[in-house]
């Protein structure tokens, strides 16, 4: 690790609960390596969000990121309702959750270590989340809707939980099902 590819739910990787990193370690290659392989695999599977557990390290490393072009792959009805807004590449060493709406808002939710599969899941409105940036600078950041959930669903990465631990299951769907019954 880290691995170029994301791990599949089974591997315990995915169940461990991520341990701090040593700020000593922020200058360090280890981390660097880390940093640059979530980010370059988080690109490579176009998703917009990836945890170090993902790729088999149990550090507390996430990265952030919905790219305009994704945002405007979104139909505009979904972008509104899902409360969607496009955010630049945002990366967190050692990250702090803080609620600042405890209203519960349930959408569907996908996982590259759940691959194929989606189900609703209820995440807060808008949360804190802060941390250091890879150069170990404080970094703060308050979201609310899509890049809320998306925080949410990567910080519970660093717990060893994954969105089918909070999911409605009546809800859980395998993305590919209508071509499976073809």
């Amino acid at each position: 690790p880290p691995y170029p590819r994301v791990c599949q739910v089974g591997d315990p990787a995915l169940r461990a609960v991520a341990g701090p990193v040593d700020p000593a370690q922020l200058a360090g290659p280890e981390l660097q390596m880390l940093v640059q392989r979530l980010v370059q695999v988080m690109r490579r599977r176009r998703c917009v969000g990836l945890s170090a557990p993902q790729l088999g390290v149990p550090l507390q490393v996430l990265a952030l990121e919905f790219p305009e072009a994704f945002f405007r792959a979104c139909a505009p009805p979904l972008r509104e309702a899902r409360q969607m807004e496009p955010f630049p590449l945002r990366v967190f060493v050692n990250p702090r959750l803080r609620v600042l709406d405890s209203r519960l808002v349930t959408f569907p939710e996908g996982c590259e270590s759940v691959a194929g599969f989606l189900a609703c899941v209820p995440r807060f409105q808008a949360v804190q989340i802060s941390g250091l940036d890879p150069k170990g600078e404080q970094v703060v950041w308050q979201a609310s809707g899509w890049a809320a959930r998306i925080i949410q669903h990567e910080m519970d990465h660093l717990q060893g939980c994954l969105f089918i631990d909070k999911m409605d299951s009546k809800t859980f769907t395998n993305i590919y099902w209508m071509e499976v019954n073809d």
